[in-house]
């Protein structure tokens, strides 16, 4: 946690303090609290210090692993398993005991924690801007590390998951499945066979996903489409992976395009536009820039080229259909953004960038990194090579 950064923008918030009441999967109360609490517990900053309140099952732990000035236990409180108006009392006891009577909670905050701190004269202002994401989009040395090593596990799985398709054979005509259906070990490769690979190697790797993503053929075209059934010969596969470190809970984040066999000339075409887009967003990055920048180099090269764009056509449903990219840390998707109407770019934003073309007839490509802003550029965390065939 950056701290001096962090008093310098929750300093001109207008409350006494600002409130978190969440759990650890809220990436606003890991950052602040430091504590990987698996349920809600309160987190208060004020004047340069946070002050935890949790569970007596979470205490001991917290006093040795929260990033806090102070923690308390419900039972400070005559609480422990009392009903939820009591809770919202112990929870305007706690604030008021820290000198505050007016907060700040985040645009998702609980409704109820808010309305219950009106109820008993705490005044709540919603943080529109929502300023602990703006903290957090700027990492420190230490988080660029965390996450340079969360690259380091996605590009382990990558490479098992292009050995997979490295060694399959190609189903011949006549054959069982159908011809053209990719083989290993004499059974179809599947999309599903291939994410469980590459969850079996992050968590050797001290990593994990809830989901990845291996799209062969018209699977591709939608972005987001997690792949499933037998992939293909001659089709583009796309392999998206974005795991998170079990340690650090920091994420890495990248996608490869593969073809076994032979792509189509369009196809082709498609992954060296492709390419030419990911190299011109690269070279536009740098401080000063703005994502709106970033996004505009990649979409011209698309655009020269006679593709669609959401720049061109906001109803476009093929061509390149989403931003450039996106900023990256505690969580998978954060500030700042390579899109339209994207902010400056500081040293120490982590963004990936990812320009794809897609649609159904053709299938789908995207090629993406991870890099982070330098004081003269970028830096790029990503090491894994960048190659169509296996």
């Amino acid at each position: 946690m950056n701290r001096a950064r962090l008093a310098d923008r929750l300093d001109d918030i207008e409350t006494d303090g600002y409130l978190l009441d969440a759990a650890q999967d809220d990436a606003n109360q890991l950052y602040l609290s430091g504590f990987t609490g698996p349920d809600p517990f309160l987190t208060l900053y004020v004047d340069g210090s946070v002050h935890l309140l949790v569970s007596g099952l979470e205490y001991g732990r917290a006093t040795e692993e929260a990033a806090a000035d102070t923690v308390e236990r419900h039972a400070e409180y005559d609480y422990e398993y009392g009903g939820r108006e009591e809770r919202y009392d112990m929870y305007a006891a706690f604030v008021r005991d820290k000198g505050v009577e007016s907060v700040s909670m985040p645009p998702r905050a609980p409704v109820g924690t808010a309305d219950a701190m009106r109820d008993r004269g705490i005044d709540v202002a919603v943080d529109g801007d929502d300023a602990l994401a703006e903290v957090r989009a700027v990492k420190t040395a230490d988080e660029i590390d965390a996450i340079r090593e969360a690259q380091r596990a996605n590009e382990a799985a990558m490479r098992a998951a292009e050995s997979l398709l490295a060694d399959a054979d190609v189903a011949g005509a006549g054959d069982e499945p159908e011809a053209g259906t990719l083989l290993y070990e004499g059974e179809p490769l599947t999309s599903e066979r291939v994410a469980e690979e590459i969850e079996v190697t992050l968590l050797r790797h001290g990593c994990a996903l809830d989901e990845t993503i291996v799209a062969g053929g018209t699977q591709a075209a939608d972005p987001h489409n997690r792949g499933s059934g037998p992939l293909r010969a001659d089709e583009a596969i796309i392999v998206d992976i974005f795991p998170r470190s079990k340690a650090t809970k920091y994420n890495g984040d990248m996608t490869r395009t593969f073809c076994v066999g032979e792509p189509s000339d369009r196809l082709r075409e498609w992954y060296d536009l492709t390419e030419r887009a990911f190299e011109a967003a690269l070279d536009a990055i740098e401080p000063g820039a703005t994502g709106a920048d970033v996004h505009a180099a990649a979409c011209e090269v698309y655009e020269d080229a006679g593709e669609p764009t959401f720049r061109t056509d906001p109803d476009t449903e093929t061509g390149f259909i989403h931003s450039t990219g996106h900023g990256i840390g505690l969580d998978v998707h954060e500030l700042p953004r390579l899109a339209s109407g994207g902010g400056e770019l500081e040293p120490g934003h982590v963004v990936t960038v990812e320009p794809g073309l897609y649609d159904p007839a053709v299938g789908g490509v995207r090629i993406e990194d991870l890099v982070v802003v330098t004081e003269d550029g970028y830096e790029n965390l990503t090491e894994y090579p960048i190659s169509f065939g296996v």
